[in-house]
């Protein structure tokens, strides 16, 4: 039962890995990951402001401290000067807690700049990222889509594409079609030929009609032209009688022209 189980899970994430690939839009999903970066990018500049405004405060303090430590030891000196000590001793002790805040802010001054350098370096680095990615993205887009036409026009011109296919059916059909008609035609010809079918107009003539037509057709002409090779015969005798006879003439007014030969004895 678990071989089952297990075997209809992998099947329904194959298929929906198959149907999420299929919707899945390559330049989307670029546009959403530069989104997000842009994203990232304006976490840590973010961050940035807020260590450099941490560090503004500590600088505040810091001066407002060394202020109070200033005071304070221009107090003692005032109060020894005018001879009471023990007021010069508690501005001193005074200054001396100030100057151990001092420290502790500048050392805190000094982490907080730390971070806020790695912090603004970071972002630069992180800024020259994104710009990168950026320029490759809409290079792959723009391929992508060119890719995209360039298969479409393929698709429709070889006829492998949706709409195209479509047409070429129709194209089919109606060659078909036109294929069963003129089949058909050929078909009833015959048979009214043939006499298989009655044509109501009694235009239609069966074969033996038809070469009977011919052969008197044929006939007709057989004996046109045997008149007409007999008429060209009779043309030619009597032209050849005309020529025979003319020709006699010419021999025989030729012949006195030859001298009489006698026999000299």
């Amino acid at each position: 039962m678990s071989g089952v189980m297990k075997r209809m899970g992998m099947i329904f994430r194959a298929k929906a890995n198959k149907a999420l690939d299929r919707a899945e839009d390559p330049r989307e999903t670029l546009d959403y990951s530069y989104q997000k970066q842009l994203e990232l990018l304006q976490k840590v500049r973010r961050g940035v402001a807020d260590v450099a405004t941490s560090r503004k405060r500590l600088e505040l303090q810091l001066n407002q401290l060394q202020g109070q430590s200033s005071k304070l030891e221009d107090q003692g000196r005032k109060a020894l000067a005018l001879g009471r000590e023990d007021l010069a001793r508690e501005a001193l002790s005074r200054r001396a807690a100030l100057q151990q805040q001092v420290t502790d802010l500048e050392t805190q001054h000094q982490t907080l700049q730390g971070e806020e350098e790695k912090l603004t370096l970071a972002a630069q680095r992180l800024q020259a990222k994104v710009d990168a990615f950026r320029t490759k993205k809409e290079t792959i887009k723009a391929t992508y889509t060119a890719a995209q036409a360039q298969t479409r026009i393929g698709e429709a011109f070889s006829g492998i594409s949706e709409e195209m296919g479509d047409v070429g059916l129709a194209i089919q059909r109606a060659e078909d079609k036109t294929a069963q008609l003129q089949a058909r035609a050929g078909a009833i010809d015959e048979l009214l030929a043939s006499g298989a079918l009655d044509d109501p107009s009694g235009m239609a003539k069966d074969d033996i009609a038809a070469e009977l037509d011919r052969i008197s057709g044929g006939t007709d002409v057989e004996l046109e032209l045997q008149r007409m090779k007999a008429e060209l015969a009779g043309g030619s005798s009597s032209q050849q009688a005309i020529e025979g006879g003319s020709g006699g003439s010419q021999n025989t007014a030729q012949q006195p022209s030859n001298p009489p030969k006698f026999d000299k004895q």
